[in-house]
């Protein structure tokens, strides 16, 4: 059951070695956050049917870095998801996009029977207290190619579609995703969508059109 399954995923994640410039968040190992987790696998997450992964890069220190769930900030926990916390309600803009599109597909129940988002890699990373890539970091491939495929592998184990997989994101994470892809045969084809970040901070004007055509794809690939 995704439910057991992830919340079991969670609890075992450990932080990387990474030079140390950087730093590693890791929520999961808050209780008070895992207990949030684990209240929206109860919630969106408690069967066992086929779901199409979503693959961001990494947490961000506003949205789930905090809240261990992919896109979704404190604001967006409580007022889509119902679920309430002590967090500091403080928004994140890649989540304000990403629960656009969630209910204009129907709302968090209907998304989440068919979708799963995930990351390339599940813990975010800081430089100097901002948000960095994982692909940003120095030399990454030296030590997070590994990592990162044996979580992905992880993500097979769940009961999740084959033949597709979306990449969040059209520049660096799509193309190492790809790569990874093909090398390891995970999936027989990964979609691509604009990271939200990318559309509200450089092409808010078209927001509507990204908006239609995140809901296009994932309308297309619901099963």
């Amino acid at each position: 059951m995704w439910s057991e399954q992830l919340s079991k995923y969670f609890r075992q994640l450990t932080v990387p070695e990474v030079p140390p410039q950087y730093e590693v968040m890791n929520p999961y190992g808050d209780p008070e956050t895992m207990s949030i987790v684990d209240r929206f696998l109860q919630g969106y997450m408690h069967d066992d049917r086929k779901r199409v992964l979503l693959f961001g890069i990494n947490p961000g220190r506003f949205g789930s870095g905090i809240t261990g769930i992919s896109f979704t900030d404190p604001v967006r926990l409580q007022s889509s998801l119902g679920i309430d916390h002590d967090f500091e309600l403080r928004p994140e803009l890649s989540s304000a996009f990403i629960y656009e599109v969630i209910e204009a597909f129907g709302g968090p129940k209907q998304f989440y029977q068919h979708f799963f988002i995930s990351a390339v890699y599940p813990l975010g990373f800081l430089h100097e207290g901002k948000n960095i890539n994982y692909y940003e970091l120095k030399d990454w491939k030296e030590y997070m190619l590994e990592p990162i495929v044996n979580e992905i592998n992880e993500h097979m184990k769940w009961p999740v579609c084959t033949d597709v997989a979306v990449c969040i994101g059209k520049g660096e994470n799509y193309k190492f995703l790809k790569a990874l892809n093909k090398e390891n045969g995970w999936f027989d084809r990964i979609e691509v969508l604009p990271h939200p970040r990318w559309i509200l901070q450089y092409r808010r004007k078209e927001k509507d059109v990204h908006l239609d055509a995140y809901l296009r794809l994932l309308s297309a690939l619901q099963n």
